[in-house]
């Protein structure tokens, strides 16, 4: 085998793997969950704490609303099961569970407080 196809098979090969890897589910099955966070009276809440929990590692991740109310976790799993609720100075939301069964790459929930 020359010199030169010693060096090139294997970075094939390598690239080959690469591809290979991304289809069975590389960085483009990510999925992002978004939404808003509202108070009883449908306002936007600022600084409202939400949580999401991964189902199987019970991680937990936070966000602190915008002024909008908006808030954002990418780079979720598309295999996993997470919960997210949130919090505002003592009132919670009701819980939402975004499913592994669920294939939309992004997913918009809006969390309303509890009356």
């Amino acid at each position: 085998m020359s010199l030169r196809l010693r060096y090139v098979v294997p970075v094939v090969l390598c690239l080959a793997a690469i591809t290979a890897s991304a289809q069975r589910g590389g960085s483009n099955d990510l999925r992002t969950l978004f939404g808003h966070v509202l108070s009883t009276d449908s306002k936007p809440l600022n600084k409202a704490v939400v949580y999401l929990k991964n189902t199987r590692t019970l991680a937990i991740k936070t966000y602190i609303t915008e002024p909008d109310g908006s808030y954002r976790f990418s780079a979720l799993s598309p295999n996993v099961d997470y919960e997210v609720y949130a919090d505002y100075q003592g009132a919670r939301t009701d819980t939402r569970t975004l499913s592994a069964f669920d294939n939309r790459k992004q997913v918009d929930f809006t969390l309303k407080l509890k009356k």
